[in-house]
């Protein structure tokens, strides 16, 4: 055990503001750009990265550099101070203090004249169905954007008004996704419906996806895609909708989706509201439709990269259709 260390209030700044991407990037971390932030991966749980400070998205706790080492580098508060100071020779980047969001001002991007591109990347590539699609269109749910041509999915507050905007990009090599910044994460992308019972999904695309494989009588039911692993818009969309009786979650079929859905399931029930569990046959709801899809063609099926779901977890259902 390492005696006490005493540190200078402008080593103890310095190591705090370390930027945490360059110390990743150091230690031959990959780290991704998010919209107007970064993600790295702690096994399978998304950690969001901007300048000096960390959330992990499924523990949902967070911090500065020094409790990013301590975290994920097993360190104690001294060997943190002594790695940061002493990293690469003190070579390593600081980051200035991260202006707070509120400051900022939410606007959906500018809308392209047409939105040909967006509708064929969700219609020809991910196999959404067209007669759903043209839902969201007409409503002004989905766009193109003018600037890079992605598709813009916008979630809406009770009065009509845009709060939030999640972008995926329409490129053929394009990985691109991100939330417009300053948004709101209780109304992202969703669908109300009159039936009591709300789907709740990861992205915009699953929620497409488990759709239109479970088109009779969908938009009786409500939808929404949380654009990450949150229950933040599933609790604003039971105080804006008190018809809402139960939630149906949706997440991914990956450790990160498991672990989120039962969090968010207990949050819910907490509150007294009906929560269940599905989980799609493969990765994701869109891996499963595009199979579905595969296979209606007759062609020869891909290996499925979705993790097998053990008989002991026995709240999960498995793709049911929409029933209430």
């Amino acid at each position: 055990m390492s005696g006490y260390v005493h540190f200078t209030d402008e080593q103890k700044d310095r190591a705090r503001q370390t930027d945490i991407v360059s110390l990743l990037e150091r230690q031959g971390e990959k780290v991704r750009r998010a919209g107007s932030e970064y993600e790295w991966l702690d096994g399978t749980a998304k950690v969001s990265i901007r300048g000096n400070l960390w959330f992990h998205q499924y523990e949902r706790e967070g911090g500065n550099a020094i409790d990013f080492v301590k975290r994920f580098f097993d360190k104690s508060y001294t060997e943190a101070m002594q790695f940061l100071l002493n990293e690469e020779g003190g070579k390593l980047k600081t980051s200035p203090p991260v202006e707070k969001k509120e400051e900022g001002i939410f606007e959906i991007p500018k809308r392209n004249e047409t939105s040909t591109r967006a509708y064929d990347y969700l219609s020809k590539s991910r196999g959404i169905d067209r007669e759903v699609l043209n839902e969201f269109f007409r409503k002004k749910l989905i766009y193109e954007s003018e600037k890079y041509h992605n598709a813009v999915f916008v979630g809406y507050n009770p009065n009509g008004q845009p709060l939030h905007a999640h972008m995926r990009g329409t490129g053929t090599k394009s990985t691109f996704k991100g939330n417009v910044p300053f948004g709101m994460p209780e109304y992202s992308f969703h669908w109300y419906g009159s039936s009591g019972r709300l789907f709740l999904f990861e992205a915009p695309i699953d929620m497409l996806s488990f759709i239109s494989m479970n088109k009779e009588g969908w938009k009786q039911h409500s939808y929404a895609a949380c654009c990450g692993v949150s229950d933040r818009v599933a609790m604003q969309l039971l105080k804006d909708d008190p018809r809402i009786k139960r939630v149906s979650i949706c997440l991914d079929n990956d450790e990160e989706g498991r672990k989120s859905s039962k969090r968010i399931k207990g949050n819910l029930e907490s509150k007294g509201v009906q929560a269940d569990i599905l989980v799609p046959k493969l990765k994701d709801w869109n891996e499963d439709l595009l199979l579905k899809q595969r296979i209606s063609r007759r062609e020869p099926e891909e290996k499925t990269v979705g993790e097998e779901i053990t008989s002991d977890e026995t709240e999960e259902e498995q793709c049911p259709a929409l029933v209430q």
